[in-house]
Formats: C-alpha cells, sequence, structure tokens
C-alpha cells in the first residue's frame, strides 16, 4: 500500500498535489528550499479557473491580506480603441489579484492544518535510488538543510519550476530550454488613476501576441507588467527598452495617475508553455507546474495550470496500483485537460501576433452586450478555452454559472 508520497517544491503545484493527497490518506512532505513568505515574480492574477481550484482545496481568500476580487476589466486595442467589460458582481469571485508572496504562504498553511509536513529551507539534492518492483516501492532522495540527509517515500512530485533540479536528477532534462514567454512585473504604489480599481490590459503593436497589464491591489496599489512570446525579435536588450518606455506612454499614464511611483526594483521571468511537449513523468517521479510547462500558451497564466497539475498528479497516484499505472493514468488526465486547450490557445495566438488580426478580433468582442459579457468569462477560463470543440466538456450552465467563494455571499 502507497503510504508516503514527497512533494519537492511548496508553490500552488506542490501544495494542491498535497493536500489533495494528505486528504485521500496519505502521508505527505513538502520540501522547500525558500523560508516562507518568499516573492515569487509573478503577475498576481488569479482567473476564474484557480479561483474555482482554490475554492475546491478549501482555500480561504481572507488569510491573503491584499486579496483583491476584480470585476471591471478594460482591453485597449492595438489602435487604442477601448472595450470595457465587467464580470458578475454578486455571484462570487471570478478574478482575484493575490501578491504571491502572501498567496503562497497562505497555502503553505492550509497544508500544515490539514497535516501535511511541510520543511522550509530544506533543498533537494538528488534522486539517490529508485525502484519500480511490487516488493519494494520507492524512491529515495538526498536533501540539504534537515537533520535527515536523506528521505524515502513511494512516489515524488516534481514542483520545484521550470529548470527543475529533479528533472535535471533523472535526466528528463531539456538544457537549453528558456520557455515560450518572457514576463517583466513592477508594483506602483501612489495609484490615482483608473488602474486603482480596474483590471487593464494593453494590447500594444510591439508587444503582440503578447500584452500590457495593470492588476489593482488596495491601497493605490497595482501590479505592472507585459509579456512577450520570446522569438528572435525580443532580445534582452529589446525587454529592456520596452520596459524603460512602456510607462511613459500617454495612455498607461493616465490609466495609473500622474502621482504613481514604482516600488522597489522590477523583476522578471521566463513562462514555460509546452505541456504537450514536456516529460510528464519518470520512474516514480511525476512533474507539475513549471515542471511540467504547463503555462497557457496564449497568455502566459500559469496558476491556474500549476493548481491543476498539482491535483490530476494526486489523481494519478491514488488512483494507481503500480508506477507504470500511475504514469499512464497521470498521462492521460494531462491529455484530457490541457492538449486541446493547448492547441487553441497556439492557433488564437499566432492569429493576435497580426496586428490588424488582433484589431478586428477586439472589434467583433465589443459589438454588443452578449459578446462582452461572454468573452470576458472566456478570456478567464470559465471554462477551458477549448471547450467549442471538445463536446465531452459541455455541460448546462455553459458561461452562466457562479463563481468561486460563494459562501462568503452576504
Amino acid at each position: 500500500m502507497i503510504q508516503h508520497i514527497i512533494v519537492v517544491g511548496a508553490g500552488p503545484a506542490g501544495i494542491a498535489a498535497a493536500i489533495t493527497l494528505r486528504t485521500r490518506g496519505y502521508d505527505v512532505t513538502v520540501i522547500d528550499k525558500a523560508v516562507f513568505p518568499r516573492d515569487k515574480c509573478c503577475g498576481d492574477g488569479l482567473t476564474t479557473g484557480a479561483l474555482r481550484l482554490l475554492d475546491q482545496l478549501g482555500f480561504d481568500p481572507s488569510t491573503v491580506a491584499d486579496w483583491n476580487v476584480c470585476t471591471d476589466v478594460i482591453i485597449s486595442s492595438p489602435e487604442k480603441n477601448i472595450v470595457t467589460m465587467s464580470l458578475p458582481h454578486d455571484r462570487g469571485q471570478f478574478a482575484a489579484i493575490a501578491p504571491r508572496m502572501q498567496l503562497d504562504a497562505a497555502l503553505v498553511q492550509l497544508a500544515r492544518s490539514r497535516g501535511v509536513t511541510v520543511l522550509e529551507g530544506v533543498s533537494f539534492k538528488n534522486v539517490i535510488s529508485t525502484s519500480t518492483s511490487q516488493s519494494m516501492a520507492e524512491i529515495e532522495i538526498e536533501v540539504d538543510g534537515h537533520s535527515e540527509p536523506t528521505m524515502t517515500g513511494d512516489y515524488l512530485i516534481a514542483a520545484d519550476g521550470m529548470w527543475s533540479p529533479v528533472r535535471r536528477s533523472v535526466k528528463a532534462n531539456m538544457s537549453s530550454y528558456l520557455g515560450e514567454w518572457h514576463a517583466f512585473r513592477q508594483y506602483f504604489s501612489g495609484v490615482t488613476g483608473p488602474a486603482s480599481s480596474q483590471l487593464f490590459v494593453w494590447f500594444e503593436p510591439d508587444l503582440l501576441p503578447g500584452y500590457a497589464w495593470s492588476f489593482p491591489l488596495p491601497n493605490g496599489r497595482v501590479n505592472v507588467g507585459f509579456g512577450v512570446l520570446r522569438t528572435d525579435d525580443t532580445s534582452v536588450q529589446f525587454m529592456k527598452h520596452t520596459w524603460d518606455d512602456l510607462w511613459t506612454r500617454p495612455h498607461i499614464v493616465s490609466a495609473l495617475g500622474p502621482h504613481a511611483v514604482p516600488e522597489g526594483r522590477h523583476t522578471a521571468w521566463p513562462i514555460p508553455a509546452r505541456v504537450t511537449d514536456a516529460a510528464h513523468s519518470s520512474g516514480r517521479v511525476l512533474f507539475v507546474g513549471d515542471a511540467i510547462c504547463a503555462a497557457d500558451t496564449l497568455t502566459g497564466e500559469g496558476i491556474g495550470q500549476a493548481l491543476l497539475t498539482g491535483l490530476l498528479a494526486a489523481q494519478a497516484i491514488s488512483e494507481g496500483n503500480q508506477a507504470s499505472d500511475v504514469r499512464a493514468r497521470y498521462t492521460q488526465l494531462l491529455r484530457q485537460e490541457f492538449y486541446a486547450d493547448h492547441r487553441m490557445s497556439t492557433l488564437l495566438g499566432k492569429a493576435l501576433a497580426r496586428r490588424r488580426l488582433a484589431e478586428l478580433a477586439l472589434r467583433i468582442v465589443n459589438l454588443n452586450n452578449w459578446t462582452r459579457r461572454n468573452f470576458v468569462r472566456w478570456m478567464f477560463e470559465d471554462e477551458p478555452r477549448a471547450s467549442l470543440v471538445t463536446p465531452r466538456r459541455w455541460h448546462r450552465k455553459y458561461l452562466s454559472r457562479d463563481g468561486s467563494f460563494t459562501q462568503q455571499l452576504p
């Protein structure tokens, strides 16, 4: 009988897997080299899909001090035409902003409250041995920063990021891989313009199919940044020049207000979005989150995808008897949940890379109240992106069900 699971990485993917496994009766140990709270380079946006998964895990938004529900969304087209959309105000949460320093620390505390052992300041070093025999089903790892230099478990879930040390250790590494997206982020304070309460997305001509954003936080603060696809034309110099220029553009200054000032330094990070090509597993190791390159190739969004991979890995472990069964089941679940959406996002991204097509698409979105209302819910992943071409996902309340955390409604 499977008893002990080791999870490397205490971000959303690892914690989602740990909580789910613990709920199903497993003994789970999570290790992370960081000590929480710790910052994580991110846009901090939570889509409807991510919120539904957090709700499923029993997460309480009140444990995040700067959790900010957002309902008003402003999109600016390449020609500076404005599309104003609103998510439902009184049916739960459909979009929220949560600083990763606070969100990840709250998830760690939730895991501990459920009986998961979380060891901070403990680094994974190496997979020492792995057995796939029926008589001895275990994996042994070497760690740094803990009183015991090794740990033994039945399975290892690698939630340790894009350059996963676990993946390197089991020789499932993609050595030259740099990610599909590259993003910059900085917090601003003193925001008095409409961006203080509204979520902005700017489809700037020089960023297509990427975009710039401003996500509102409490007390006149925002998370602002931009993401671009990594190509031969988007060099480090291009991104640095774009960053210096972007926040001086009049329409963006107008949204932030004249007194907005940057806090600290900006940060940059790569975003891996090739889940259909990445290694899903190796022996008794399952990869989740950025370690499986699960981010959305259209938007670069990754928190919801990370949470889902963690849940699927836990499901595969709980449903499989032997390691081969677990690996096969995990791949099957990933194909069901990710592949069609990944291909759809890739096609849409190619269309949005063309300025005229991007402009036309947003003009269609802005045709009437119906198109605006349903597009904003689709954009925030209220339903899987490729659900229109995957009929098994259709249901009676498609794009009409309530949001998450409805138990908090008055």
